[in-house]
């Protein structure tokens, strides 16, 4: 599958995080805030909140590109026992940093009005997204969640919404 066979931007989807909708995929640079220390992406961020060490968080992801950032989180002997229990909230977190501190992409997110986000994918993410059909869509859902806080907490700015099926909070 070519990295545009899946990829599905139409009236009720965007399935596939690529040209007008990059800005929601992790690798789009937009400066974000994890524990007090600025990265370049949601990515750069993600991956260093795999170890609790500030040294090996400093060397590793502060300055590579996103790329770089991601395979470094793939070789990381040090990563925290916790990990499995709070990535998912560690995500939340940090996503949610991201449209906090960039109002321009938080109105790019709420432009996609009700429509479905789906991280869907040709490198078998099943956990953040979909490939092949399958795939819990996890980095979706916490799009989609972002998307409705903001569009219930200031309606008059941005529309009221209905909630989605899976509201972050």
């Amino acid at each position: 599958m070519s990295s545009i066979d899946y990829v599905i931007h139409d009236d009720y989807n965007v399935k596939g995080f690529l040209h007008k909708y990059r800005y929601l995929s992790n690798f789009h640079l937009a400066d974000v805030y994890f524990e007090g220390i600025k990265y370049q992406s949601t990515e750069h961020a993600y991956q260093a909140a795999k170890t609790l060490d500030t040294s090996t968080r400093s060397i590793l992801f502060l300055n590579v590109t996103a790329a770089q950032a991601k395979k470094n989180g793939k070789i990381l002997t040090n990563i925290r026992t916790d990990w499995h229990h709070i990535k998912y909230d560690v995500m939340s977190v940090i996503v949610f940093d991201k449209f906090y501190r960039h109002p321009d992409l938080r109105a790019d997110l709420l432009s996609t009005g009700r429509r479905h986000l789906e991280e869907t994918n040709s490198w078998n993410d099943r956990f953040w997204g979909v490939c092949n059909g399958k795939g819990d869509n996890n980095l979706g859902k916490i799009l989609m969640g972002i998307r409705t806080f903001w569009s219930t907490k200031y309606p008059e700015l941005y529309g009221a919404q209905k909630p989605t099926s899976n509201p972050l909070f």
